[in-house]
């Protein structure tokens, strides 16, 4: 999984940030002194740890989900910051020697409410039980850095409906170590994300999503998110 995006004069990675809550006020009279009826509501930090199924990759970097979302309803009171490098796993080296993890630590800050793992089929090749100690070290180390924030584990998508064993592997490891993390894991393979629909939701490459497949995984995981946000959410007030 090859290209290149750009956040903060970093190839491969894109940031962008969430509506900022504004502080509301009313007039009582024309002599009337202003005052806030609402305070401001600080966004909730999302961050994407993954490959180049999040970085519009055979479309754009606009098109790819994270960068969708915050145009979408979903991201109203949302920041989010995509770290997701191309061709980079958990164990995998990506185009600028990134992993998943230090994604996380280049990304992950103690303010952050929602850290979402997608991938990867680039750690195909690797031993699965490296794959699920380095996911499982990438998610304890989410959680060091963001001692509030909900961990999200998106498995690898398949294509087919006769997944590569070695995916399903991958799969299973990343599962177990979502369970141990105290995370949330979503399966794309046992929910055949992607399989029914190919030829509209995949580019030309076989392996990109097309712009309606941007869509499609903003859609899928996006529920898991809506589902999130208002329990940051309240986690981050300074009452919580």
């Amino acid at each position: 999984m090859q290209h290149t995006v750009l956040l903060h004069g970093h190839p491969g990675r894109v940031l962008a940030a969430g509506a900022v809550g504004l502080l509301l006020a009313v007039t009582s009279g024309s002599s009337a002194p202003t005052r806030p009826v609402a305070a401001a509501t600080s966004p909730v930090r999302v961050v994407v740890v993954g490959d180049s199924l999040s970085t519009g990759h055979g479309t754009s970097p606009e098109q790819a989900w994270p960068a969708l979302m915050r145009k979408d309803r979903l991201g109203a009171g949302l920041e989010v910051v995509n770290a997701a490098e191309n061709g980079s796993g958990y164990v995998s080296a990506g185009d600028f020697d990134g992993t998943f993890g230090t994604e996380v630590e280049d990304f992950v800050t103690e303010d952050t409410g929602i850290v979402v793992f997608f991938g990867s089929e680039n750690d195909l090749g690797y031993a699965p039980a490296d794959v699920g100690d380095a996911a499982l070290a990438a998610m304890d180390r989410a959680e060091a850095l963001a001692p509030a924030a909900k961990i999200i584990v998106v498995g690898p998508p398949s294509y087919s409906a006769t997944p590569d064993p070695a995916l399903v592997d991958i799969s299973d490891q990343l599962k177990a170590a979502a369970r141990q993390a105290g995370g949330e894991f979503v399966d794309p393979i046992a929910e055949g994300w992607i399989s029914d629909d190919f030829d509209d939701l995949i580019g030309p490459d076989g392996d990109h999503p097309t712009v309606l497949g941007q869509h499609y995984l903003l859609e899928h995981i996006g529920v898991h998110l809506e589902q999130a946000a208002p329990v940051a959410a309240a986690q981050g007030r300074p009452d919580a």
